[in-house]
């Protein structure tokens, strides 16, 4: 019996999608809560290997790789500016979270980006909504200020004193796994509204529209799941009946040769 017949996607969740032309099936696998400085690899190994076959693409959640590598900044470190407290006010809210309007987010952001360019990152953002333009704020202050994650506690409350950043070199982390474990994985930020490929192997053989749109509806969902590993195999589809019946009445239906008469 397949092990994978025991995994589902979760509440809410397709299990299949199509993506050029193809159905991929994306299985969700629970772990335990993932704290700080749990080993990556180790995680993989546990929770994912019992499950690979040649081909899988495993997809791996940011916040799970950044918490194994410690790229966190705890809320106690953090002095609240003027600056941030003035800009959080002004900030969009996010129907997906918790975003620059939480102060320690936009304090978090000053501190990896500066308070001058986030400053005017801001009055970009607040020009763009005039226009329909979104995402200007982020385009312009990057440092990965889009992807800071935590001081909330939506979901679990471990995250309420704890800025997850975006996790420090993903492709590295990526190709760790790949070399140790031989699975092609992706690093994703993903939500209920966007998603974005921070990291992929070298050898994985899609590009990241494709990566992107594979998992574009957020499988891991964006609460209590415990889901950070999704397994994505390609399905492969079973033909008709009645095509399979249509090509074995043609067979029969096929005249074969006469038999040539012995001659006495």
């Amino acid at each position: 019996m397949d092990k994978l017949s025991s995994l589902a996607a979760n509440p809410g969740k397709q299990l299949t999608i199509e993506v050029g032309g193809k159905q991929y099936a994306r299985y969700a696998l629970r772990t335990h809560f993932v704290e700080m400085g749990e080993d990556l690899v180790g995680l993989v190994r546990q929770y994912v290997l019992p499950y690979y076959r040649t081909g899988d693409i495993l997809s791996m959640s940011e916040k799970v790789v950044a918490l194994c590598q410690k790229d966190v900044i705890l809320k106690r470190n953090l002095k609240v500016s003027r600056l941030a407290r003035l800009l959080s006010r002004f900030a969009t809210r996010n129907p997906a979270g918790p975003a620059m309007d939480n102060v320690y987010k936009m304090q978090a952001a000053i501190q990896l980006a500066g308070p001058t360019r986030v400053f005017i990152g801001a009055v970009l953002g607040g020009i763009g909504k005039l226009f329909g333009r979104k995402g200007l704020y982020y385009d312009f202050v990057g440092h990965g200020v889009r992807n800071i994650d935590g001081f909330c506690v939506v979901g679990y409350d471990y995250y309420a004193d704890k800025g997850i950043m975006a996790p420090a070199q993903p492709d590295r982390a990526c190709q760790k796994i790949r070399d140790e474990l031989g699975i092609d994985c992706m690093v994703v930020d993903a939500n209920d509204i966007s998603v974005q490929i921070l990291g992929t192997n070298r050898e994985i053989g899609y590009d990241r529209t494709t990566l992107a749109k594979l998992i574009g509806d957020n499988p891991s969902g964006q609460g209590r799941q415990q889901t950070p590993f999704i397994l994505v195999r390609e399905a492969v589809r079973p033909k008709p009946v009645a095509t399979l019946r249509l090509g074995a009445e043609k067979r029969a239906a096929r005249p074969g040769k006469a038999a040539k008469p012995r001659s006495v």
